[in-house]
Parts: structure tokens; sequence; C-alpha cells
């Protein structure tokens, strides 16, 4: 096994990478992706070393992009569409070999964050199976995307403090599986879901509405929910003030258990 440190996006870079060397069907598509390489460079020196019929670059016209997808996918080709700005290496490539459609979402303020990957490995998981990012038995946090790191951060502290939280990667939105956030809630007893849009009506409120019919006289607490504040998206300058951060999961996490 051979580990190299990269940025979420040099990961997603190397993904993409592998999946183009690995089946000459895959097709990557959108504004910027060729080269220019991306506007955070994910798909930085593809079309150079694959081909401008490979990577290529498109008009900025996302329905066009999809439609031309969809064309190409009935032809037998596996298109990755890049579309700005709606947004892992092992994930991005299970997402390419996928054979239903894939919206791959990418945390645009991860990109930069680093961590070891080998990317020779085999994925250890299904692409649509959630993943336990850290076992504990006090309390449940599922969480997806750039909020996992958040709520990773706060189960370290909680830890400090005397609490021992069970964090969980979600990974796939449609499907959820919600059989490992059951078998989790069932061992913890409590819950809180945590992501980056808001609490009302967002997909918080499913999960919770799920897992209090599944696991109502497991529950010890009422499911709580951390999120974006109920108001259109801030300017830059209030962005970190309305994303939940580990002080508001912390917060949380202590109603649960004082319930």
């Amino acid at each position: 096994m051979t580990t190299t440190t990269l940025s979420l996006g040099a990961a997603l870079n190397a993904g993409l990478r592998r999946a183009l060397e690995h089946d000459r069907k895959v097709v990557i598509m959108g504004e910027d992706v060729g080269r220019l390489g991306g506007v955070f460079r994910v798909t930085d020196t593809l079309q150079k070393d694959f081909g401008d019929n490979r990577v290529i670059d498109t008009p900025l016209a996302e329905s066009g992009i999809v439609g031309a997808a969809f064309g190409m996918a009935l032809r037998g080709f596996r298109p990755v569409c890049e579309i700005q700005f709606d947004g892992f290496v092992h994930m991005i490539q299970q997402s390419v070999a996928a054979d239903d459609p894939v919206v791959f979402f990418e945390p645009k303020r991860r990109y930069w964050d680093k961590a070891e990957f080998d990317v020779d490995a085999e994925p250890d998981l299904p692409l649509h199976q959630a993943r336990v990012a850290r076992v504990g038995t006090d309390a449940t946090i599922v969480a997806y995307g750039s909020v996992v790191p958040t709520a990773l951060s706060a189960a370290a502290v909680a830890a400090d403090e005397g609490h021992s939280l069970e964090v969980i990667d979600l990974r796939s939105l449609s499907p959820i599986d919600f059989d490992t956030i059951e078998e989790s809630v069932r061992k913890t007893g409590r819950l809180v879901v945590a992501h980056e849009a808001s609490t009302f009506a967002g997909l918080g409120a499913e999960i919770a509405a799920r897992i209090s019919e599944r696991c109502f006289y497991q529950l010890d607490a009422p499911v709580l929910r951390v999120g974006g504040f109920d108001v259109p998206y801030p300017p830059s300058k209030l962005e970190l003030h309305h994303l939940p951060d580990a002080d508001r999961l912390l917060d949380a996490v202590d109603r649960s258990l004082a319930a």
C-alpha cells in the first residue's frame, strides 16, 4: 500500500485521471475544465494528457452540457459533467463507473484540506453506503460533505469533556443509508443531524422523521438538527457565522444529553 498526502482537489483530480485511464469511454465535459483545468484546478492537466476529445471545454450552457451527456450515455459513453457551482478519490471513481446517473457534490471550502490517500486501493465501501467516521457510544452525529470534518472536530472536543460521540458520514444523499444510521442510534440513543443547508425542510428533517419512526423506543432524546439559518445565503463576510460550526454542534449535543 502506497499512501500520499493530497488536498481534496488533488484527490479528485487523481480519481478522474484513474477513471480516464481505466475506461476510454469516460469523457469529462464542462465550463473551463480543459485548457484552464477547472476554476479550482480539479481537472488540471487532464486535457493535456488525454486530449480535447475526452476533456472538453463547453459553452456556458448547463442544459446543453447535461443534454449532451444524456445522449452520449445512451451511446455507451460515461460522461462526467462539471456544473458550476453545484459543487474522494474512490467515490469519484465509483460515481464514474456507476451505471446510474450520479450527481457528485464537491465541497468547495474543503478543496485545499489535505489527507493521506492510497490512490491504488480499492474502495472499502459501496457507493451508497454511509461511513462510520468515528465510533462512539453517547450520541450520534450524522453529517455529509464539508460538515463531516466539523463534526469530527466537535467529537474530539466532546471526548475531552468525557462524552463519546459517533460520527457518520452519509456519503450518499439519494439513496440514504438509513440502516447504518439506525444501527448507530439504537446503540447511542441520541441523534444530531448537521448540514450546511437550512434546517427548515432540509435533508435533516427527513432523516429526523425517518429515524424517529424507526427508532422511537430506542431514542432517549428528540432528534436535533443543526444547519444554516432560515435566511437567504449570506455574503462571504457572514458565511462562517451562517454555517454550522463545532460550537453549535456541541450545543446541540449538550441539549440532547441533558434531555
